[in-house]
């Protein structure tokens, strides 16, 4: 699932390309996509909106939309689920077979493509009510972090996925930053130290900011196979990694030697979620 990096590297990369593209027309293929938007609602408030703005919140994706003066500007919420993906084709272009949504620009579309339909392309923006402060956030601090794993008994990986703590942490940058905080993810929120609790907060905001500077943990997967559309589903800064993955310390790497002790890296399920640690480092 697509997590904070992923969608920042995104926003970087798509923002520009939709600043000021006016939409056209949109084509909806499967409704459910937009709940809990009205169908005719979204193609009719949409219709010749001018993109202003492309944002991130936690793992959501933040469209500021334009509509044809006097009428005040809005956002539209985006969110990859699983298997979301969304990228920019010439206009004309066939959509692929699990295209959701096709926002037709005046050169472009504008594809979002989710094999699973558990993504969201939709007006309500209440999900972002409830999400916890951003890793980077003037308000994540030492003491509201500590306050926060106060009297909870879960495992802080449980904690870390919760997004009311802290917006943006999934499974793979979770265990991540438990590797690197030295932590066991089977370990107590309220069993931390102080000193655990300022090496945790600093391991998820120094494991995410390397995932966006490396480009992403996904491959990168242009529409055309040549690559000579240069438009893309993921994308990466100029000069950098073509992804992450071979970075990471622990996610995914069951069986082999961890990269600071040599000892093998474990799996374990935890909510239902697979978790990898080091047994060594994260006793």
């Amino acid at each position: 699932m697509p997590e904070l990096p992923e969608v920042e590297v995104l926003v970087r990369h798509l923002g520009p390309l939709l600043e000021n593209q006016i939409i056209q027309s949109v084509t909806v293929q499967r409704a459910k996509i937009l709940a809990p938007t009205p169908l005719e609602y979204f193609l009719s408030r949409l219709k010749n909106c001018r993109f202003s703005g492309l944002n991130r919140r936690g793992k959501y994706l933040l469209f500021s939309l334009q509509p044809p003066a006097p009428q005040p500007s809005f956002q539209m919420l985006g969110h990859l689920g699983m298997t979301g993906r969304l990228f920019l084709v010439s206009h004309g272009t066939p959509p692929p077979k699990h295209a959701a949504v096709v926002f037709h620009l005046c050169q472009h579309d504008l594809v979002f493509e989710d094999t699973r339909y558990f993504g969201r392309m939709t007006l309500d923006t209440t999900a972002i009510a409830q999400l916890g402060p951003e890793p980077w956030a003037d308000e994540f601090t030492e003491e509201y972090f500590a306050q926060r794993l106060k009297n909870r008994s879960q495992a802080i990986k449980i904690l870390l996925l919760d997004q009311n703590i802290v917006a943006g942490v999934g499974n793979i940058y979770a265990s991540e930053a438990l590797h690197r905080a030295g932590l066991s993810p089977r370990k107590m929120g309220q069993r931390l130290s102080r000193p655990q609790v300022a090496k945790l907060q600093g391991s998820i905001q120094s494991i995410l900011a390397e995932a966006i500077a490396f480009g992403s943990t996904v491959p990168l997967n242009w529409h055309s196979p040549d690559r000579s559309d240069k438009l893309f589903y993921y994308g990466k800064a100029p000069g950098t990694a073509d992804y992450y993955e071979e970075r990471l310390a622990v996610y995914d790497r069951q069986g082999l030697a961890c990269r600071t002790c040599a000892s093998k890296i474990r799996k374990i399920v935890q909510a239902g979620r697979s978790t990898y640690y080091c047994p060594r480092c994260q006793k």
